[in-house]
C-alpha cells in the first residue's frame, strides 16, 4: 500500500472487522474542496463519516482525515461544482439516526446494501466497492466453519453494521442460539478479544482482515456469508437527496471509466475491490 498506517491508527481498531462499527470524534467537521466552496452558489453538502476505519476513514499521523472513502468523496466533490461537500465526523452507530434527523446528508462508510436497510434509506445506484462476509477466526480454531458452529459462541458485531444484521437475522430463525456480543467505539480490539478468547469470532469482510490484523493471528473461514454492493446512503423519499444521489452516481460512473476508482482502490485497500468480477 502507498501510505503507512500510524501506530495511534492501529490502536483505533474497534469494530472494523466485525462490519463497520468504529469510534470517531463526535462533531468534527472537515472541508472537502475549498475550492467549491469558494465559488458562493454550490449548494453545501455535510457528509457522515467515521475516524477508526483504517484505510477508509480515519485520521493519519498528520491529524489528517483521510483514507478510501474519504478521498473518493473528495474526487466527487471536484467532479460536481454544484455541491460544496463538508465531512462531519461521528461514531459509526450514529451515521444513519444523524442521517434521519438531516444533521447530514449522506453517509459514506463502506456501508452494505441489504434488505433491511434499503426499507429505510435510499441509496444510490452506481456501487464504488463489493464486499464478501465471512467469519473470522483466531488463526489456530478448525472448529468453527459455518453460521451453525457459531451455536453457543459469543461472535463479536459493530452495533447497527452489516456483520450485526447477518447475526441477527440467523438469530431470528434459531432461537438466540449465537450469543452477539456487540461494540460501539474504538476502545475495544476485535483482534486482541478473539485471540484472548473473550470471544469466539467476529464476521468481516474479506479486505479488512489484513488491515486490522497485520501480525496474521486471525483468518477467514468457511464459505462467504453475504455478498453486496458497497454505496452511499441518502434520505429516502427527499427529493433533494435523490437528486444528489444521482449527481454522485454520474461522477461514479467517470471515475471507473477513467481509472480512478480502481486506482484509489488498490492505493489504500491493497487491491481493487470496486466491482464483483
Amino acid at each position: 500500500m502507498k501510505k503507512s498506517v500510524g501506530t495511534a491508527v492501529l490502536i483505533l481498531l474497534a469494530g472494523v472487522i466485525a462490519g463497520c462499527g468504529a469510534g470517531a470524534n463526535n462533531g468534527v467537521t472537515h472541508k472537502v474542496n475549498p475550492a467549491n466552496a469558494a465559488e458562493g452558489s454550490a449548494t453545501k453538502i455535510v457528509v457522515g463519516t467515521g475516524t477508526a476505519f483504517p484505510r477508509v476513514c480515519f485520521i493519519d499521523e498528520n491529524g489528517k482525515l483521510t483514507g478510501f472513502d474519504v478521498e473518493l468523496v473528495r474526487e466527487i466533490d471536484r467532479r460536481l461544482p454544484e455541491y460544496e461537500f463538508e465531512f462531519q465526523t461521528m461514531e459509526f452507530a450514529n451515521l444513519l439516526l444523524s442521517l434521519e434527523t438531516k444533521k447530514i446528508d449522506f453517509v459514506a462508510h463502506e456501508m452494505e446494501k441489504n434488505p433491511e436497510r434499503t426499507e429505510k434509506y435510499l441509496f444510490n445506484k452506481e456501487p464504488y466497492a463489493y464486499w464478501k462476509n465471512k467469519i473470522i477466526v483466531a488463526k489456530d480454531n478448525d472448529s468453527i466453519q459455518s453460521m451453525d458452529d457459531l451455536k453457543g459462541k459469543k461472535v463479536l458485531a459493530g452495533a447497527t453494521s452489516a456483520a450485526a444484521q447477518i447475526l441477527e437475522n440467523y438469530n431470528k430463525e434459531n432461537n438466540n442460539a449465537i450469543n452477539i456480543v456487540y461494540q460501539n467505539g474504538a476502545a475495544n480490539d476485535a483482534v486482541n478479544q478473539i485471540t484472548t478468547g473473550r470471544v469466539d469470532a467476529t464476521l468481516g469482510a474479506d479486505f479488512t482482515l489484513p488491515l486490522i490484523d497485520p501480525r496474521g493471528k486471525l483468518k477467514a473461514t468457511g464459505a462467504p456469508l453475504s455478498e453486496g454492493d458497497i454505496l452511499f446512503v441518502f434520505r429516502k423519499n427527499d427529493p433533494a437527496g435523490q437528486k444528489l444521489a444521482d449527481a454522485v452516481d454520474g461522477a461514479i460512473k467517470e471515475l471507473k471509466s477513467d481509472g480512478t476508482l480502481g486506482k484509489l482502490s488498490k492505493e489504500w485497500l491493497g487491491d481493487d475491490f470496486t466491482s464483483s468480477k
